[in-house]
């Protein structure tokens, strides 16, 4: 050992001392890289849910991560004591210079202990709406959804925030607890359109796309309540009636999953349609003018 220690201070010119702390410092690599590869391994094998397989993942990664920061620092740090010193003066240097850096920091520790909300979830966050697919140290990601696509649906882009807007901004979480969301579908017919068979065929067709929904929810809004204040009475869809300035406006709202909005829209859209042109005495409204003239006085527009 004595010689392989000499040969390389004179070869390369590393001290014995130093030589020992690579030595140590490999080692600890090997063995946290193993650990890391076999407990991936076993995850993989009792798992095939890519939720679970990412969360692992990333949770092994940055706990290997930082074992190995703090175990390789204490084989180059002879005192513990100076290693403390040091990193207090570290951490006050990187308070005021990377303050925003740090603040992501603590965002993405709020995330984690908080759950806001977490991978797959719908949320909106400031003007950003979208699904979470990726959760950082200092930025998650969602892929974009509205903008200028209707219907909360995929833009196709990838937003990547910094975590410590979630102290700063407004967020909305689509998933967590109750997931399913209100949604209204404004029809409006004429005033000379028979608006009672018409709100009958709008709540005919409404219940028969949601009624399956309705039974989910009510167990999901019990399971919800344990966590969150959250009461309905009713769940059950219905058409309100009011009156507009071109005509009566029935309106259908009912619950739908957050995901499902646009499609549920399509579908209730061709039901109606199709119901509307089988009946005489209903005629979608749209806004017009009519010009009267006064008894005795003469017409004299061109034609």
């Amino acid at each position: 050992m004595n010689q392989i220690h000499n040969f390389l201070e004179n070869s390369v010119g590393i001290s014995p001392e130093n030589q020992t702390k690579i030595f140590y410092s490999i080692i600890i690599l090997l063995v946290l890289g193993g650990i890391r590869f076999a407990i991936l391994r076993i995850v993989w094998r009792f798992t095939e849910d890519p939720k679970s397989r990412y969360t692992w993942r990333r949770a092994i990664s940055f706990t290997v991560g930082f074992l190995t920061v703090i175990l390789i620092g204490s084989v180059w740090i002879k005192a513990i004591g100076q290693f403390g010193t040091f990193l207090g003066l570290l951490t006050a240097g990187l308070a005021i210079a990377l303050k925003d850096l740090l603040t992501n920091i603590a965002g993405w520790i709020f995330i984690l202990a908080r759950k806001p909300f977490s991978l797959g979830d719908r949320i909106q966050i400031g003007e950003h709406s979208g699904d979470v697919i990726d959760l950082r140290l200092f930025q998650f990601t969602l892929l974009e959804i509205g903008n200028w696509v209707d219907a909360d649906q995929s833009t196709g882009r990838i937003i990547h925030i910094p975590n410590g807007i979630v102290f700063t901004k407004t967020q909305a979480n689509y998933s967590a607890g109750f997931k399913f969301i209100w949604n209204e579908m404004p029809v409006l017919v004429t005033f000379e359109s028979n608006w009672r068979l018409a709100r009958d065929l709008l709540q005919k067709i409404v219940s028969e796309h949601t009624e399956d929904l309705s039974a989910d929810a009510e167990r999901k809004i019990i399971e919800a309540s344990k966590k969150y204040m959250i009461f309905y009475q009713y769940l059950t869809p219905i058409v309100y009636t009011s009156v507009k300035d071109s005509g009566i406006l029935l309106t259908m709202r009912y619950i739908c999953d957050a995901r499902r909005r646009r499609i549920t829209e399509h579908e209730i859209w061709e039901d109606v349609l199709k119901a509307f042109a089988k009946s005489k005495e209903i005629e979608f409204a749209y806004p017009t003018q009519r010009f009267f003239a006064r008894p005795g006085e003469k017409d004299d527009s061109p034609l």
